[in-house]
């Protein structure tokens, strides 16, 4: 669908200050739309977003501005819904993109509350609660002239069904936030609001910097991975980018893997 019309759409991308949520912001500004760049605490981070998604944009009209909340803290949080409106008027989209994984990556069997709580508030917790609040606002607006459809993305993981026994509240978070794209997209239906997840695998990010020799050595050999290379924001994004298009539009609830062939059961 042509996206010139006079207010572009509008999507929020959480965690969009740097890794995958720059290179998700950066895409879909190549594919007209304006991003709300979330950013917890780098401001510097979300700034040189800003300025890279300036350089690809494609349209007048676009808007790249600045959007900063603790997701992990609900007064913060709830301040989203009103810089979206101040510096907007409108939204069409959310990414839940910001994550996080374990503080010491400890085995489950030493692993802490207080870590097991960390993890759960960032990566299931505030994108439930913010797809709530996201959601309340689409369904109080005008049925969208922007997009095909208000939508709702979650970025989960192949953590989701994979087990790291050194990493188990951040694969329990990631199953939470799939089933949570599936009671979403089965709640916002009827307000025609779709809702999917995109399953990134082995990604070139902040989160696996320090884990690089091990992965290069997995995926030279394409044992694991068929497409035998990392993943990248820019692969999530076109990912994003495909469903906002309106290119799925009888698409809801639905997992869709972004991983080279991971999830493929091989002998």
């Amino acid at each position: 669908m042509s996206l010139d019309s006079k207010d572009a759409p509008v999507a929020l991308v959480t965690g969009a200050g740097r890794g995958l949520g720059r290179g998700i912001a950066i895409e879909l500004a190549k594919n007209g739309l304006s991003i709300a760049i979330h950013y917890g605490s780098s401001k510097e981070g979300a700034n040189e977003t800003a300025s890279l998604c300036q350089e690809a944009a494609i349209n007048n009209n676009q808007l790249f501005k600045l959007i900063q909340a603790d997701l992990a803290d609900s007064n913060s949080r709830d301040t989203i819904i009103e810089q979206l409106s101040n510096r907007f008027g409108h939204i069409d989209a959310l990414i839940n993109n910001a994550g996080i994984t374990e503080p010491n990556r400890r085995d489950c069997l030493e692993a802490t509350e207080e870590d097991y709580d960390t993890v759960m508030t960032v990566n299931l917790k505030a994108p439930y609660f913010l797809t709530q609040a996201i959601a309340q606002m689409m369904i109080k607006q005008p049925s969208s002239q922007r997009l095909t459809h208000y939508q709702i993305i979650n970025i989960s993981s192949i953590s989701s069904d994979t087990v790291s026994v050194n990493r188990g509240a951040y694969c329990v978070s990631k199953a939470g936030l799939s089933m949570a794209t599936q009671v979403w997209a089965s709640r916002l239906a009827e307000h025609n609001i779709l809702v999917n997840d995109l399953r990134p695998g082995i990604m070139s990010s902040d989160m696996t910097a320090g884990a690089k020799d091990k992965y290069d050595k997995i995926l030279e050999g394409g044992d694991l991975v068929p497409l035998s290379r990392w993943g990248t924001g820019e692969d999530l994004g076109k990912g994003a980018s495909a469903l906002l298009l309106g290119h799925f539009p009888f698409t809801t609830g639905h997992i869709i893997p972004i991983d080279g062939g991971f999830h493929l059961k091989r002998l």
